[in-house]
């Protein structure tokens, strides 16, 4: 099934396996009114009427996980995800804020946020995490590295991967071809690899390679991922090499540009994404930047090398 997003990416896949007296639900869409008369429109046709016995969420992204914590209310729903990604959603629900934070504008501002758009977005309430997802309850299953799960009728082994989301779980039939790759497997986009006020200092590009580099291990041609958005998918193995090659390509292009001369991380827009950002995906792209960058420090490819009105500049 399909559910409506309000981004440019503007759907998420979610997906229903029977259970018999009920449905396994894996992953869920943005909490909304929308999502919810959506859902209920679901249940009363395609799926029969018939309870919602567990949610299992893929990763913590709100359009993932947004109505898990309904479904848990609603129907007395189990819940399944792994530790990282419950105790991540649970903090970001109980993190309201009116205004950015004073970390987050230092963040912006180090990073190459130009002033004006600077001022604008600390006057704005920021993206909040519990205005898109449903108060999680207390309690859930753990999933966890190489174990065995049952749901749908099938038997799934769980491989986690990271730089996307934190222990993003994905499911590997061992009863047929199906995989289900949630954001970690998707057939024509990256998914965000982003650095956060949080933990700026974060290298999820080299958490997401070596990810890719162990499922590159798994993947065979006979698998049909089910992913995350966009459409279900053949041609595993030359998909995650292609993955791997795209920021690959993007480190070296970043590399052989500030050998030139130091940029921002903002200023490396231009070469990591080889078009033009606007406002819209200006803070999506700001944290990839970010996280092209540290990459490169990590390695000790590129350094501080300056600053402009309190942005690091880095050269090679």
């Amino acid at each position: 099934m399909r559910l409506p997003l309000p981004m440019a990416l503007d759907h998420v896949n979610v997906y229903a396996l029977d259970e018999g007296d009920g449905w396994t639900i894996v992953d869920t869409g943005f909490d909304s009114r929308r999502s919810r008369a959506i859902w209920q429109t679901l249940l009363d046709g395609p799926l029969g009427a018939r309870p919602v016995r567990r949610v299992i969420g893929t990763h913590h992204h709100p359009d993932h996980i947004g109505l898990a914590g309904w479904f848990m209310d609603r129907e007395g729903a189990e819940l399944w995800m792994s530790r990282t990604a419950w105790l991540t959603a649970r903090m970001l629900v109980l993190d309201e804020q009116a205004r950015p934070s004073p970390q987050s504008l230092a963040f912006w501002r180090w990073a190459g946020m130009p002033q004006e758009l600077l001022d604008r977005r600390a006057a704005e309430r920021p993206f909040n995490f519990v205005d898109f997802v449903h108060p999680l309850p207390l309690g859930f299953t753990r999933l966890t590295e190489g174990e065995r799960v049952r749901f749908g009728g099938r038997d799934w082994r769980v491989h986690m991967g990271d730089g996307h989301a934190p222990e993003h779980a994905t499911f590997w039939s061992e009863d047929g071809d199906l995989v289900l790759g949630g954001d970690q497997l998707l057939p024509s986009i990256s998914p965000n690899l982003g650095v956060y006020p949080t933990e700026p200092e974060a290298d999820p590009v080299g958490e997401w390679l070596a990810s890719c580099l162990r499922f590159a291990e798994l993947a065979e041609e006979r698998h049909l991922v089910l992913p995350g958005h966009k459409l279900p998918f053949t041609g595993l193995p030359l998909r995650l090499r292609q993955l791997i090659d795209n920021h690959h390509g993007a480190l070296e292009r970043l590399s052989g540009a500030l050998a030139k001369g130091p940029r921002s991380a903002v200023g490396c827009f231009d070469i990591i994404f080889k078009r033009k950002i606007g406002e819209a995906e200006f803070g999506l792209a700001l944290v990839e930047a970010v996280a092209h960058v540290n990459h490169l420090r990590r390695q000790g490819i590129v350094q501080a090398a300056g600053e402009s009105d309190g942005a690091v500049l880095w050269g090679a």
